[in-house]
C-alpha cells in the first residue's frame, strides 16, 4: 500500500512539474518560481500536503544539486577558469563586496547571528546562470559586446562557490574553528589538485571516461560524479563541489556528449530539488518575511546593476552596454536556493528558508524585466538630465568569446 501511495504522489509531482514547465515555456519565463510554488502547495500547510514520498523526493533533491553543479563544471575547462580568474578577478571582488554584504547585514539586523549572516550573504551574492543565459538568448544578446563581461562575472561566482560551499557546510554543521579550517584546506587542496590534473592530464581523463556507446558514457559519468560527491561529503566537503570538479576534469567530446545525455536528468532532478525546498517551507511563514525580502531584493537588484555597470566600464564597453550588463545580472535562482537549503536542513534559522524563497521568487521574476528595461530607462533618465540629447554611436554586436559558456 505504501508503495502505491509513493508512486501516486511522486507521479503527481512529476506531472505537475511538466505542466508548469510547459506553461512557463509558453510565456517565455523561468519555471523556477512555479516549481517553488508547487513545493509550497505540496508541503505542510499547503493545499495538498504529501507524506509518503517526502523521503524519496529528498534523495532526488540531493541528486538534483549534484547534477546542477556537474553540468556547470562541464561548461568550463580548467584553462578557461584560470584565464578568467586572472583577467577579471577585480570584477569578482566588487561583485562579492556589493552583493554579499547586504545579505550579511540583513541577517545581523534581523538578529539571526553570524552563521545565518554568512548563509544569507551567499544567497544574495550568486546570480542565476541558468536564468541569465536564457534571458540573453531570448533577447538576442548573445553576440553583444557586453556579454563576455556578464559571462566572466558568472564564471567567477561559480569559482567562488568551490571555496564558499565548504565554509558554509562547516559552519552549519557546527564544527569548531580548527575543524572548519581543515575542511576548507581539504576543499582547496582537492580543487587545486583537480584543476592541475585537468590542465595537465585532461585528455587522459576524458579518454578513460569516453565511450562510443551513449548508455555506457552516461553510466560512467553519472556513477563517477555521485561517487566523488559522496566521498567529498564524507570528508565534510560539499558534495556539490565534488560534482563541480568532476565536470571541470572532463573536456572535449566527452564533456559535450555527457552534457547532451545528462541535460534531461539535470532538468528533472533540479525541478525535484526546488519542489523539495518548497516542501520544507510553510506558506504561512512567508508573509512575515515578505517586507524584508522585498527590501533586500530592491537593494541587491541595485547592487547587481552597479556590479555589471562597473565590470563593463572596466572592459571599456559603451554606456548602453554597461546598463545592459547590469540589468542582466539581477536574477537569482538555483544556487541561492542550494545555499539556503544547507541552512534549512541544519535548522540554523527557521525564518531563513521562507525569506530565501520569497527573495528568489521576487528576483527570478524581476530579473528578465531588469534585463529588458534597465538600459532604456537609464537612457531616458540621462537624456532628461542632458537636454542637449547627445546621440551615442550605435553599438555593433560582436561574437561572444566562447571561453565561458553558461549552463541552460
Amino acid at each position: 500500500m505504501h508503495s502505491a501511495v509513493l508512486l501516486i504522489e511522486f507521479g503527481s509531482i512529476i506531472l505537475c512539474l511538466g505542466l508548469l514547465g510547459r506553461f512557463a515555456a509558453r510565456f517565455r519565463f523561468s519555471p523556477i518560481p512555479l516549481y517553488l510554488l508547487a513545493g509550497l502547495a505540496f508541503g505542510e500547510g499547503g493545499l495538498l500536503p504529501l507524506g509518503a514520498s517526502e523521503e524519496f523526493v529528498a534523495t532526488g533533491a540531493e541528486i538534483g544539486v549534484i547534477l546542477l553543479l556537474l553540468m556547470l563544471g562541464l561548461e568550463y575547462t580548467a584553462s578557461d577558469l584560470v584565464s578568467n580568474l586572472k583577467a577579471h578577478y577585480p570584477s569578482g571582488l566588487v561583485d562579492c563586496a556589493l552583493n554579499a554584504l547586504p545579505g550579511a547585514a540583513a541577517a545581523l539586523l534581523l538578529g539571526w547571528g553570524p552563521v545565518a549572516a554568512v548563509v544569507l550573504a551567499g544567497v544574495t551574492w550568486i546570480s542565476s546562470s541558468g536564468v541569465i543565459a536564457k534571458v540573453l538568448g531570448d533577447l538576442g544578446r548573445v553576440g553583444n559586446r557586453e556579454t563576455p563581461v556578464i559571462l566572466s562575472v558568472l564564471v567567477l561566482e561559480d569559482l567562488a562557490m568551490a571555496v564558499y560551499l565548504p565554509i558554509v557546510t562547516a559552519l552549519v554543521a557546527g564544527v569548531g574553528l580548527a575543524a572548519g579550517s581543515v575542511t576548507l584546506a581539504i576543499a582547496l587542496g582537492v580543487a587545486g589538485l583537480v584543476l592541475f590534473a585537468a590542465v595537465r592530464y585532461g585528455r587522459v581523463i576524458s579518454r578513460f571516461v569516453s565511450s562510443d556507446d551513449p548508455e555506457k558514457l552516461l553510466l560512467v559519468v553519472l556513477g563517477l560524479t555521485i561517487l566523488v560527491a559522496g566521498v567529498a561529503q564524507q570528508l565534510q566537503v560539499s558534495a556539490a563541489v565534488g560534482a563541480f570538479l568532476v565536470g571541470i576534469a572532463l573536456s572535449g567530446e566527452v564533456a559535450e556528449g555527457a552534457h547532451t545525455l545528462l541535460s534531461p536528468l539535470r532538468d528533472l532532478f533540479a525541478a525535484v530539488f526546488f519542489v523539495f525546498f518548497g516542501l520544507h517551507t510553510d506558506p504561512a511563514s512567508i508573509p512575515p518575511v515578505l517586507l524584508p525580502a522585498l527590501a533586500l531584493a530592491a537593494v541587491t537588484a541595485a547592487t547587481k546593476i552597479a556590479t555589471g555597470y562597473w565590470a563593463a566600464r572596466r572592459a571599456k564597453i559603451p554606456v548602453k552596454g554597461r546598463w545592459r550588463a547590469g540589468g542582466a545580472l539581477v536574477a537569482r535562482g538555483e544556487f541561492s536556493i542550494v545555499i539556503a537549503g544547507l541552512a534549512v536542513t541544519a535548522g540554523i534559522e527557521p525564518s531563513l528558508g521562507p525569506l530565501a524563497t520569497a527573495y528568489v521568487l521576487i528576483l527570478v521574476v524581476m530579473g528578465p524585466l531588469t534585463a529588458r528595461f534597465t538600459e532604456p530607462l537609464a537612457t531616458r533618465w540621462t537624456r532628461r538630465r542632458d537636454p542637449r540629447g547627445r546621440t551615442a554611436v550605435p553599438e555593433q554586436p560582436v561574437e561572444a568569446r566562447p571561453q565561458a559558456p553558461v549552463g541552460d
